[in-house]
């Protein structure tokens, strides 16, 4: 891997951590709110409460890019396949029409000889 390759990989995982950040900031602000607006809770209490929820955001979010990733893989295993069966089914069509060409050719060669 040359620099070029490393310094991208580092601003990829740069971005992705600021993004992961901004999103468990944004589930913890969410959760003050709500806690914030529920009479009668201790500190302890609005804490559990914003703890909770930001690991359950971070927990779906993750489940989600689970199935995210899995239904990638799923699609370019299929498309993978299909480009497969379609190089296999040109190259037999082109070898077909090679083997017509080539009979053509000896047909029109034995034809002259005649």
């Amino acid at each position: 891997m040359d620099a070029k390759d490393e310094v991208m990989r580092g601003l990829t995982d740069l971005e992705d951590y600021l993004y992961w950040d901004a999103y468990r900031r944004a589930a913890q602000d969410r959760a003050a709110d709500f806690a914030a607006r529920v009479p009668g809770l201790s500190e302890g209490q609005k804490a559990d409460i914003e703890w909770w929820y930001v690991e359950e955001q971070i927990r779906t979010s993750l489940t989600i890019a689970d199935h995210v990733t899995d239904q990638i893989a799923m699609v370019e295993a299929r498309h993978t396949e299909r480009y497969t069966r379609l190089r296999r089914n040109a190259c037999a069509a082109l070898a077909f029409l090679a083997g017509v060409v080539l009979i053509l050719c000896v047909s029109l060669v034995l034809a002259t000889v005649d």
